[in-house]
């Protein structure tokens, strides 16, 4: 039985330590925001049993192209697609798409991201932050930003990324409305 607060504060320690030791990397997900036309049942009508086209655009990984990148990471998209069954496709355009962007440009915004607009920033080596834009035509219905460390696209961390990023672009809970209070949000 562990009675001295000290003894407590080392045994959380060193449970933290071991929770890290398997390799696991933190993955964050952020400055997530949703038009007023967003509709997961919209979505899930759209893509269900059908082809969904995914834009990628960028290089997150020091000597890969970005059709290499792009080309390795669709079965880690598939792996961790969101619940509709959905096949992702590598194709730019699509009534309905999914915009990826490594490294997004500063002042990127979702609206400009739909229009084509797909520029990327400086690359920081062994990190991955993705700006991923969900699109009916021009119209950009939700956006998030999720971050992670990794060295390649088969990296776990980055299935556990595209996980989260989808799990919060592609939401189906109906009490989403748009964040006002975000400079960025889906102009």
């Amino acid at each position: 039985m562990i009675r001295s607060p000290g003894r407590l504060m080392a045994l959380a320690s060193m449970l933290m330590l071991g929770a890290c030791a398997d390799g696991s990397r933190a993955v964050s997900v952020s400055n997530e925001d949703y038009a007023v036309a967003y509709d997961y049942n919209d979505f899930r009508t759209a893509t269900d049993g059908k082809e969904f086209p995914v834009l990628i655009a960028g290089r997150p990984f020091a000597g890969l192209t970005t059709e290499e990148t792009a080309r390795r990471l669709l079965p880690v998209l598939q792996a961790n697609k969101p619940r509709p069954r959905l096949t992702f496709v590598l194709q730019a355009t699509g009534t309905y798409r999914l915009v990826l962007v490594f490294d997004p440009a500063s002042g990127a915004t979702a609206g400009r991201v739909c229009k084509g607009d797909t520029g990327s920033g400086p690359h920081v080596a062994g990190q991955v932050t993705v700006f991923a834009v969900y699109c009916r035509n021009d119209l950009a219905l939700s956006q998030a930003i999720g971050r992670t460390s990794a060295a390649s696209p088969e990296d776990p961390a980055v299935g556990r990324l595209f996980r989260d990023v989808f799990q919060t672009v592609f939401a189906d809970g109906q009490m989403n409305q748009p964040n006002q209070s975000y400079p960025g949000g889906l102009q």
